[in-house]
């Protein structure tokens, strides 16, 4: 090509990349700009390269410069296969020149960067041809001046991009030649950077002293771009070259520079978690970590000496390289421990120093340390782990005892020094960090003083909850191992802090102290009164001191007098944290609950406003504790029974006792009775459920109110009655979740007896279902059309969604509940005598609705796995009249929860000899219906954008996005719940006759002559009942023809379950409808979802049956 044409296309390119980045230019001018310089970039490879040459040049802009650079790249990069042998070394050589130049003239750093990345990706590409053959001349280069070393430095720190970056262009052959090549010229590439860092890190101090501080300058970023070049090797290369070659030394020199030290201390955090090869350069391996480890530990004794009280101030900017430091010692100690156990003195010592960044005032240094402080007691207090394999290597019994006592050995040691000082330090610091700093409103004397605590500043840490668990994770692994230490911390430090709230004018405001602490006692005294622990339930010295221990602190508790709602809330909880202790104590039960009591008849039982009243929710919390001490003090506290069912009674006579505060109460006894057995259940369910069903089942409320649609608004304006009932069917709720036989007391001894035994529930379905079907049939009677346009205007407005559910929906966070919404929790609250009579607003309405649906769906469906017992004593046609009467008016939300809390326990529950009673009479409606609005509703999300789902009273109407996201997230959720269903009918356990794959052997067919009837396998087997029914069938296949349409994985997985059972029973039944609509419909269905774009999940079992499928009817 002649001087002349080369010269034309060269200005032609470079006009073309100035109107390309230039924003002036019109989107017509930018889009031909680009085109051009594509094609040029696609064109001849020679015309290529000589027109980027020649734009490389200093004639150019630096835009211009740089972007043919970077064309000059992406020739080496996918275009080097073009050229010849002989192309490939000239190419090279101008190259290396054009570096050469580019030193010379001192240009600016984006130009000698570019320059070095294209110098190294040639290098990548031909490094065994060139690097020994070029060498000379990078190290000649170098030694010209310190421009010239930052240009080879930064070349160097190019060259194994393609090894520490994954890059998708390189194939594996190409990296591991990269690889070996690089690893075989360390020796030369090592030094080189250890002579670069020492000739120009000397000539810059110098400089400084002369006052030459430009040529300081130049030096400086030469030793940057060394730095930066040692810390792209410094992730893979073998850690005995960094040491033999000096720059472990010299990286360890430069933490002492102020300019310098980030960037070495970068080396250091990339050294420190390299893992101990497992060939003979282990110990050199071991040498070279064990100089890292001083090297650090120097810095860090040099640091912490400085920042104690004594040792002066420490400047602002130095900790950005601390935590680097910290970092370091953290990977350390996390993946090279065994470098620093071997000697007692180093170990100690650097112990001392993780203790001093854990204790440390800055959060960012204490942060840092945690995670090693965590690690190590994780490992050191596991159980051994020995990884045996049937490799024939000789691993015999006595060499598995011998590796196992070996590690029992090691962590021994590890816990040997952790001795009382240091355990007591972490406890000490742990407990003051508890508290965030927003909480702490007022100084006190029990303040955590200087210490940096948590803020909402600090959102790169996390979230404080996460931080706050590994606190507590890290206190349990101290109390499993020094409980004693732990304990007598953990009470001494909570006596002071009630001693301190005795003695504050205003206790309720200095609160935060205390309440940060309740978590952390919990945590101790679950770690130590586990039963897995064992010092608990023994009767060694130190089990006695335990209890000595915290009997001193419950004692303690017990003798606080507190009547101020907040305080009383805080003690209950401290009591409730003392719960597995009391298992172990259980003298110490009957004052507990004395306690209880007493707080609770202290706090006010009239309030003004009890949605916000602090003394209601004081109350309630109260209450909960009896639960919460039932559940952890098991067995110790069933001799009390008596005397709480005495007080409940008495507190009832006297009118002082709520209903939510008595179904609190109640549930605490169904708790104690669980422990107890079924016989003590009976008698306390018997005891608690008898008042109500004297109201439950009366006529006269369920005619005034039931007995057609209009009735429940009558209802709706009792307030008291209103409340009264949802706390009646709440109860029920909790007591079907109690009883019964309790998770972990069945074993195979005695199942026979535990199937034989009657759910302690069973008489009791007789009269609690009949009512509460009733009360949900007009409920759901509110939302069909022909009721709802007759309802007074604050029903039809309490019908709609909470802002709660509409924030749940929108994917955020609960909001601050409404007062109504507080109401909801404990609905009754108000003394109707005295308060007067007041009429539920908007907000009641919508709790209580929400409230009887969502408890009264649960009921039933907990109903449903009693078995036999729901089955015969209630009538199908009354369930299907309460379920499915409606539900063609029902809102999506309704009918998914209505599928999750009833139908699908139900079918699960369901006796084999009622599936033709029950199932099609409530199945058949439910697909009918949801096979037609999901269709609907997803054809309108995938073509129109939005869902349009048919809740009509719901959500607001309109095109606001919020609204669309809801209707959409109401749709997936319905979408995924019908497909749940789809998946518990071909579970196994419904499935039994299912025939599997492995019937058919090895062959790629089935015989025809074995193929059954759908009848055969429909007696036991749901899927094929259920396909049996045509009436079901039908709205079940198409449903799960659709979902592989609709762009939900999740959904998609669970009716792929289904689907294969479908797959299977076409295989082994003689039925042709079934065969073909899988060999025609769900075969194109399933290959159409793994072509559609964008999808990452292949529904493989579905597909691998249907290679069984015979290849002619029968």
């Amino acid at each position: 090509m002649d001087e002349a044409n080369n010269n034309s296309i060269a200005n032609n390119v470079a006009r073309a990349i100035v109107a390309a980045f230039d924003w002036n230019s019109t989107p017509d001018a930018r889009k031909a700009a680009v085109s051009y310089l594509e094609s040029i970039k696609a064109g001849d490879i020679r015309v290529l390269a000589n027109t980027s040459f020649c734009l490389v040049k200093k004639d150019w802009s630096s835009e211009i410069r740089l972007h043919a650079f970077k064309m000059l790249q992406h020739l080496v990069r996918f275009r080097w296969e073009d050229f010849g042998p002989l192309e490939h070394r000239n190419f090279a050589n101008a190259t290396f020149e054009l570096m050469s130049e580019i030193a010379d003239n001192s240009e600016e750093w984006a130009l000698k960067s570019q320059t070095a990345a294209l110098v190294a990706e040639i290098f990548r590409r031909e490094f065994l041809n060139l690097w020994q053959e070029l060498l000379p001349s990078l190290v000649s280069l170098s030694s010209k001046g310190p421009v010239q070393a930052e240009l080879v430095s930064m070349m160097l720190r190019w060259l194994p991009e393609d090894i520490t970056v994954h890059n998708e262009d390189l194939e594996g052959d190409r990296r591991r030649l990269l690889l070996r090549g690089l690893t075989q010229s360390l020796p030369e590439i090592l030094p080189l950077l250890y002579t670069l860092l020492e000739r120009h890190f000397g000539a810059a101090m110098n400089e400084v002293g002369r006052q030459q501080l430009d040529i300081a300058k130049q030096h400086a970023a030469a030793v940057t771009a060394t730095l930066n070049a040692v810390n792209a090797y410094a992730e893979w290369a073998p850690l005995s070259n960094l040491s033999k070659y000096g720059i472990i030394h010299g990286c360890g020199f430069l933490l002492s520079s102020p300019d310098f030290q980030l960037h070495a201390c970068e080396f250091f955090k990339l050294v420190s978690p390299r893992k101990r090869p497992v060939d003979d350069s282990a110990s050199d391996f071991d040498s070279a970590m064990s100089s890292i480890i001083q090297i650090l530990m120097n810095v860090s004794r040099e640091f912490l000496v400085r920042s104690s009280p004594a040792g002066g101030a420490i400047d602002e900017s130095d900790y950005e390289f601390v935590e680097y430091v910290c970092e370091s010692m953290v990977s350390l100690g996390s993946s090279n421990l065994q470098c620093i156990v071997g000697d007692s003195t180093t170990f100690s010592l650097y112990l001392q120093q993780m203790l001093g960044f854990f204790q440390h005032f800055k959060l960012a240094l204490h942060y840092q340390s945690l995670q090693f402080w965590l690690v190590l007691l994780r490992d050191a207090m596991s159980k051994p782990k020995l990884s045996v394999h049937s490799s024939g290597d000789g691993l015999t019994a006595t060499n598995v005892d011998s590796t196992l006592a070996q590690v029992d050995e090691e962590k021994r040691k590890i816990l040997s020094f952790l001795n009382d000082d240091i355990c007591s330090t972490i406890l000490d610091i742990s407990f003051q960090r508890m508290l965030k700093k927003e909480k702490l409103m007022t100084e006190t004397a029990l303040s955590p003083g200087i210490l940096e605590l948590w803020s909402d500043d600090f959102e790169s840490k996390g979230d404080f909850g996460q931080y706050r668990s590994r606190l507590f994770e890290l206190i349990k692994f101290i109390a499993s191992n020094k409980p004693l230490v732990v304990g007598a911390k953990v009470s001494v430090r909570i006596i002071m802090i009630i001693k301190s709230l005795l003695n504050s004018p205003m206790p309720a405001q200095d609160l935060a102290v205390m309440e940060s602490m309740q978590m952390a006692l919990e945590n101790v005294i679950i770690s130590i009164f586990d039963g897995s622990n064992e010092f608990a339930g023994g009767s060694s010295e130190v089990h006695l001191a335990l209890c000595r221990i915290f009997e001193g602190l419950l004692r303690e508790l017990l003798s606080l007098n507190w009547t101020e709602p907040a305080l009383v809330k805080v003690l209950g909880h401290y009591l409730e944290a003392m719960g597995p202790f009391l298992k172990y104590f259980p003298d110490a039960v009957a004052s507990v609950i004395n306690k209880l009591f007493e707080l609770l008849n202290s706090l006010p039982f009239i309030v003004k406003d009890p949605s916000t009243s602090s003394a209601r929710h004081a109350r309630l919390q109260i209450c909960t504790s009896f639960i919460r001490i039932a559940k952890a003090a098991d067995k110790s506290i069933l001799p009390h029974m008596k005397g709480i069912a005495d007080m409940m009674a008495c507190l009832q006579r006297e009118g002082r006792l709520l209903r939510s505060e008595h179904n609190l109460l109640g549930e605490a006894f169904l708790v104690m009775a669980s422990t107890a057995g079924i016989q003590q259940q009976q008698e306390v369910l018997a005891w608690l459920l008898e008042p109500l069903s004297q109201q439950w089942m009366q006529i006269e409320w369920q005619n005034n109110y039931l007995s057609e649609p209009l009735g429940l608004v009558g209802l709706c304006s009792e307030r008291a009655f209103m409340w009264s009932l949802f706390h009646t069917v709440t109860f029920f709720e909790k007591a079907l979740k109690r009883s019964g036989t309790r998770k972990g007391n069945s074993n195979l001894q005695n199942s026979s007896t535990a199937i034989s035994t009657p759910h302690p529930l069973a008489s009791h379905l007789p009269w609690m279902l009949p009512p509460l079907l009733k009360l949900l049939r007009g409920i759901h009677s509110l939302w069909s059309p022909s009721v709802f346009q007759m309802l007074p205007g604050e029903i039809k407005s309490a019908m709609s969604m909470s802002d709660v559910e509409q924030s749940s929906l929108l994917g955020g966070g609960n909001p601050k509940l409404s007062k109504g919404a507080l109401t909801f929790v404990d609905g009754s609250q108000f003394d109707m005598n005295k308060e007067g009579y007041i009429k539920p607003n908007e907000a009641d309405i919508r709790n209580w609705l929400k409230g009887i649906r969502d408890s009264g769906y649960n009921v039933l469906g907990l109903s449903t796995t009693i078995g036999d017992p729901f089955f015969k004593c209630i009538d199908i046609d009354i369930v299907a009249l309460t379920l499915i009467e409606n539900i063609q008016s029902m809102e999506f939300r309704h009918t998914r929860l209505l599928v999750h809390s009833i139908l699908i326990p139900l079918i699960k529950s369901c006796p084999l000899d009622m599936w033709e009673v029950w199932l099609e009479r409530l199945l058949h409606p439910l697909f009918v219906h949801c096979q037609q609005a999901l269709s609907c509703s997803w054809s309108s999300l995938l073509h129109e954008g939005r869902a349009n789902v048919p809740d009509n009273h719901g959500i607001l109407t309109g095109s606001d996005l919020k609204v669309e996201v809801m209707e959409e997230k109401l749709l997936r959720d319905l979408t995924r719940e019908i497909c749940s269903l789809l998946s518990t009918i071909a579970s196994s356990g419904l499935n039994a006759s299912l025939p599997s794959l492995e019937h058919a052997g090895h062959v790629g067919h089935v015989d025809t002559s074995s193929l059954k009837d759908l009848d055969a396998f429909a007696s036991s087997s749901m899927a094929s009942f259920l396909l049996k029914h045509k009436s079901l069938a039908i709205p079940v296949l198409q449903i799960s023809l659709e979902a592989f349409s609709w762009t939900d994985s999740e959904a998609v997985t669970k009716v792929c379950a289904f689907s294969a059972a479908v797959v299977l029973l076409a295989i082994f039944t003689n039925n042709v409808d079934l065969r073909e609509y899988v060999s025609r419909d769900l075969f194109s269905a399933v290959i159409q979802e793994i072509q559609a774009p964008g999808r990452f999940y292949s529904p493989s079992h579905v597909l691998a049956p249907m290679t069984y499928m015979p290849l002619k009817k029968p």
